[in-house]
């Protein structure tokens, strides 16, 4: 560490014992700012993949209903809930789940928190919900909540598959931060999610699903 370096460092220390705020230093743009909208979805799906998330692309809602048909009878489930957030309530989930042989709810359907909470920890096989933005930099999906946009959806379910319109794919967080921390109207709650839910123990063995779901399948929508 040169001196200068070193010097800086410690005025800002001491700026902030003194309730200053030091400017931030100014950084290049991140690689991410200078590639395509085509270049962005492919390194979001990349870096999700690599999270051991798993990825789709579909044209249109038809493509992605029918996309969501194959990954619901693959995974086995009967069961599912849907956000009401403005990318999965035009699809009319619970509608065409009766034609595919599967229940889908939404949190609207429950009469207290007690029954909603009841369904979406013990009774359902998957959530399925928007997301707001995906962010290409670390393949994570960001969701800001309200109430049509339960949080349990996304995080209690073993199997949570999101739905995500190509134009919501950024460059990197601060794309989100902008977006959703302006003005006074901010969310109570933003989650983001990057692959599977993982944790480890005591010797670093890493365990999957034991915080929240198990598997994450984006559609990726055109």
């Amino acid at each position: 560490m040169t001196k200068s370096t070193k010097d800086e460092l410690l005025n800002r220390l001491k700026d902030a014992q003194t309730g200053k705020i030091p400017a931030r230093i100014d950084l290049p743009p991140p690689f991410e700012n200078a590639l395509s909208k085509e270049e962005l979805i492919e390194k979001f799906t990349n870096k999700l993949i690599e999270q051991e998330g798993v990825v789709y692309r579909t044209n249109n809602q038809t493509g992605t209903l029918e996309k969501l048909a194959q990954i619901l009878a693959q995974e086995g489930v009967k069961k599912a809930m849907a956000a009401e957030d403005d990318v999965v309530k035009p699809l009319d989930l619970p509608a065409w789940g009766k034609h595919q042989g599967i229940e889908i709810t939404t949190q609207f359907d429950y009469k207290n928190r007690e029954s909603f909470k009841e369904s979406i920890f013990n009774q359902v096989d998957a959530g399925i919900t928007g997301a707001d933005f995906a962010i290409a930099e670390s393949g994570t999906l960001a969701l800001v909540h309200d109430k049509y946009q339960a949080r349990l959806i996304s995080l209690a379910p073993i199997l949570h598959i999101a739905v995500v319109p190509v134009e919501r794919v950024v460059p990197v967080y601060e794309s989100v931060t902008e977006k959703v921390y302006q003005g006074d109207n901010t969310p109570s709650q933003l989650t983001l999610i990057t692959g599977p839910s993982m944790t480890a123990d005591i010797q670093g063995i890493m365990f999957k699903g034991m915080h929240g779901p198990r598997r994450l399948i984006v559609i990726l929508m055109d």
